[in-house]
């Protein structure tokens, strides 16, 4: 598909008509590719099918019922996705790493009435004693019944995701989203990148996280095969790129630092890549990013509650090493916007708020939600220049330190500047007399001393680009970070870990 069809709907409105759409003129072309094996899109058309009549003549699923997916990354995870569409229910899914607390509140708060799961997890939903019945994904039961899809009527409004966010604060919120969301989405993508049946799509997310889930809607669009790896793994991935002759992937978070700090290899250019999307591509690596693996990354911002808002087309080289989100798909449209709603001009820092499709129906529960006249205020700080909006923070992601704001992200992309640093998560601490201080928790490559030596000589490299109020006054140094499903460092959980060894650099600033 070109970019320019970006803006049209796509030719069909819903998930389950896109897959028999692929069923009926790709039926023997590979669709899902996973460990365990490998399907087309007749087989998985087929075996939605039986265990869509399943779960409506066995367990009395009915239009409108949720159903949760408790699962890693095993083909039964979109299997029962689709197929649960397809009997007309509304999917809940379930991040593999929650304990009971998160666990209950999921089950309770989305009213699921079965949830699939593994012998691993089930012990765990027996334990949380949620009225909620549990099919073990060993033997889904589908076997006995029809290959054709049962007569349900879904349309493009009809709600397909509960997606839970992960959440800075508290228990998280279930984004609404319906079929047109994911169709809308896919197109989209489908549009940015070009991709067509001689391509083959890589994703290494937890299928919990909404990216695999459009990643499948991308390859049903795209009539191209999705391999779907177990888990991400830095030293690992490019590798898996080779082996499965993969022209596209999509990452995000940490995970552009932490592929490109793994050994430089002979064989990083040996690999049909084509093209990478990335949501916050690191800026002073951007163009090496491209150099290593000799393919252009281009920038895709969006949210689990939007889609998809701003892209960089891989045509624009003008956009490598700017650290631009790019500009509005054909049909989005934003604003950047002062805290008392006016526009702030060109150049000055203002909330990201967008409207358009895809967009999701509110948080379920929640009817207060963050839409107000079908627009969705971010939360993100931007500033609009010549070559599109660049990010420079969170509305709450700032450490207010004297009269002074100073955005985390800024702090820790130039930390993450330094050769000696994998990756950074700054946070603000309370300080008696500035109300808030600014401290760095930082990963370092393997060889380096975490002492205060080397935390001094990094503070020191990041004072060359920030102004002084910026340079953090606390350093402590990790082995890792705990991260939420989407390889984002969680702040909330780096907050209450038991505090390490910290390097207090006060006096070399008094």
């Amino acid at each position: 598909m070109s970019i320019e069809r970006m803006g049209e709907d796509p030719p069909v409105p819903t998930l389950t008509g896109l897959l028999a759409r692929r069923a009926e003129d790709a039926a023997d072309r590979e669709f899902l590719r996973f460990a365990e094996g490998a399907w087309t899109f007749g087989e998985i058309d087929a075996w939605t099918s039986r265990l869509a009549h399943r779960l409506i003549e066995v367990d009395g699923v009915r239009p409108g019922d949720r159903v949760a997916i408790m699962l890693p990354n095993v083909v039964h995870w979109p299997v029962v996705w689709l197929a649960a569409l397809k009997a007309g229910a509304v999917v809940v899914p379930v991040n593999c790493s929650y304990r009971s607390a998160d666990l209950a509140f999921v089950l309770r708060d989305s009213g699921a009435r079965i949830i699939f799961t593994d012998i691993e997890r089930a012990g765990l939903v027996a334990e949380v004693g949620a009225d909620v019945e549990v099919v073990d994904v060993a033997d889904d039961g589908s076997q006995p019944f029809p290959s054709w899809a049962p007569q349900i009527p879904v349309e493009a409004a009809t709600l397909a995701n509960l997606q839970y966010t992960s959440g800075t604060t508290g228990f998280p919120k279930a984004c609404m989203l319906t079929h047109d969301y994911w169709l809308r989405l896919g197109w989209i993508c489908a549009g940015a990148t070009g991709l067509g049946t001689g391509d083959v799509i890589l994703t290494s997310q937890p299928f919990s996280y909404m990216d695999p889930q459009w990643n499948t809607v991308l390859a049903l669009t795209a009539g191209a095969p999705l391999v779907v790896l177990p888990r991400f793994s830095a030293s690992t991935f490019m590798a898996d790129v080779r082996r499965h002759g993969v022209t596209f992937f999509y990452v995000l978070g940490s995970m552009p630092t932490l592929l490109f700090k793994q050994p430089p290899s002979p064989e990083d250019r040996d690999n049909r890549l084509r093209m990478v999307l990335c949501s916050g591509i690191p800026t002073a690596l951007h163009e090496q990013l491209e150099q290593r693996w000799g393919a252009p990354w281009r920038e895709i911002y969006g949210m689990t509650e939007s889609g998809v808002d701003l892209f960089s087309p891989f045509d624009d080289t003008d956009a490598v090493g700017t650290g631009s989100l790019g500009r509005p798909v054909p049909t989005k449209r934003v604003h950047v916007l002062a805290p008392d709603g006016t526009a702030v001009p060109d150049g000055e820092p203002g909330e990201l708020v967008v409207e358009g499709k895809p967009m999701m129906n509110g948080y379920w529960n929640r009817p207060e939600g963050v839409l107000h006249d079908g627009r969705l205020h971010t939360g993100d700080l931007v500033v609009r220049r010549p070559d599109g909006l660049r990010l420079v923070g969170r509305i709450k992601d700032m450490v207010r330190r004297g009269g002074e704001n100073v955005a985390c992200a800024e702090v820790e992309s130039a930390l993450e500047r330094d050769d000696r640093v994998v990756a950074a998560a700054v946070l603000a601490v309370p300080d008696e007399v500035l109300g808030e201080e600014v401290k760095a928790f930082l990963r370092l490559r393997g060889g380096i001393a975490a002492d205060r030596t080397t935390a001094g000589h990094i503070l020191e490299r990041a004072g060359t680009q920030l102004a002084r109020f910026k340079v953090p006054r606390y350093v402590e140094f990790v082995a890792d970070f705990p991260r939420t499903p989407s390889e984002r460092v969680s702040k909330p959980a780096l907050r209450e870990k038991a505090p390490g060894v910290t390097y207090d650099f006060a006096p070399r600033r008094s």
